[in-house]
């Protein structure tokens, strides 16, 4: 269920995008599953064409979705290979602080710092 909240600050691509993109990690949306189309969620939420078009585009860009022409728009497998990803990132991160001797609350707080500098940095175009 998507809501689109219209006195948000939070343009409505954005708010649509987010939800998806939470629906899907939280395999709310399964791999797999299609997607409605561009215009018929529209349609549904009361948005443009264009507005739930630019939120297709950004999940494509971040591998979350697929467009498969006229097949439709489908969750991507690409979101379970990121998580995969980010498993053996974070297993290998667990080694190097083992090694180097720092405890898991100092390592977390190095984590949580890099997090916070990614999330303030400007999107690239």
């Amino acid at each position: 269920m998507i809501i689109i909240d219209s006195a948000s600050p939070v343009p409505p691509f954005e708010q649509l995008r987010a939800q998806l993109a939470r629906q899907i990690q939280d395999r709310t949306l399964a791999v797999g599953a299609r997607l409605p189309t561009i215009r018929h969620l529209a349609a549904d939420l009361g948005l443009a064409v264009n507005t739930v078009g630019r939120a297709y585009r950004e999940l494509e860009e971040a591998g979350l979705i697929e467009t498969r022409g006229r097949a439709g728009s489908f969750v991507s497998a690409a979101g379970e290979e990121g998580r995969e990803r980010a498993r053996r990132a974070a297993a290998d991160y667990a080694a190097v602080i083992a090694s180097v001797g720092l405890d898991a609350a100092e390592a977390l707080r190095i984590v949580q710092a890099a997090l916070a500098a990614g999330a303030a940095a400007p999107a690239s175009p």
